[in-house]
């Protein structure tokens, strides 16, 4: 099921919007869709993330190279 959301950006944003789906060859609202499902996506990695590095700092992991080091 699909819902429509109203929300209000500024001019100069919806000028670039309308430029990108130019040059991409995609509706506006599929560029939008696309940037929410990526926010979304961070927002959720950022969340996970901070719930994992107490435990991974724990065990002394502090860098990308820690857990290849770890898990290699």
């Amino acid at each position: 099921m699909t819902e429509t959301l109203t929300i209000r950006i500024p001019e100069s944003m919806r000028i670039e919007l309308m430029e990108l789906s130019k040059e991409q060859k995609k509706p506006v609202s599929d560029l939008v869709r696309e940037s929410l499902q990526k926010f979304i996506a961070i927002q959720r990695f950022r969340k996970l993330r901070n719930t994992v590095m107490p435990f991974a700092e724990a065990r002394g992991i502090f860098t990308d190279e820690d857990v290849f080091r770890e898990f290699s």
